[in-house]
């Protein structure tokens, strides 16, 4: 592990100095399996819009969420590879199903998901709270035909 991975008690206090430092503060949440360019791009996007926390979804989540084959990738090499990325500037690791806890610790001024969500997309679960918080709910826009799933299935599909 690297030390960009952190609990969330040290994501809060590291975001409270970035806050008095005067920066944004932005959050991001999800199981980032098997990551793709469509991560890549959207994790640049969220990058763009101040200093980025990515709040991982620990494998037991991901099973809750997405059923006993997944995660592909376990959690603790999930979280190397995105805290090694330039634009990711801190991961930690939540097991609750939805991110409504890490934004409460967290409290960012940003609170970024991609466009698959929000007004034309799926309800997203943590938008009260995030709205409560003041912070602004950013929509991503996703890079089309690139997604875990998607690979998961071609893969599936392939014949030896």
């Amino acid at each position: 592990m690297t030390s960009r991975v952190v609990s969330r008690q040290q994501a809060a206090d590291v975001c409270g100095l970035w806050r008095q430092a005067g920066r944004t503060v932005v959050l991001t949440n999800g199981c980032f399996d098997l990551l793709h360019v469509g991560h890549i791009r959207y994790l640049q996007e969220a990058r763009s819009l101040g200093r980025l926390i990515v709040a991982l979804n620990s494998d037991a989540s991901i099973r809750r969420l997405k059923g006993p084959l997944r995660p592909i990738v376990p959690e603790e090499e999930r979280a190397e590879m995105l805290a090694a990325m330039r634009c990711v500037d801190l991961v930690t690791i939540f097991d609750e199903e939805t991110a409504a806890g890490i934004l409460e610790a967290i409290r960012p001024d940003v609170y970024a998901k991609g466009a698959d969500y929000g007004p034309a997309g799926r309800p997203l679960p943590e938008a009260e709270v995030a709205h409560r918080l003041g912070a602004r709910v950013a929509l991503i826009p996703l890079v089309e035909n690139h997604s875990t799933t998607a690979i998961i299935d071609r893969i599936r599909r392939q014949k030896p």
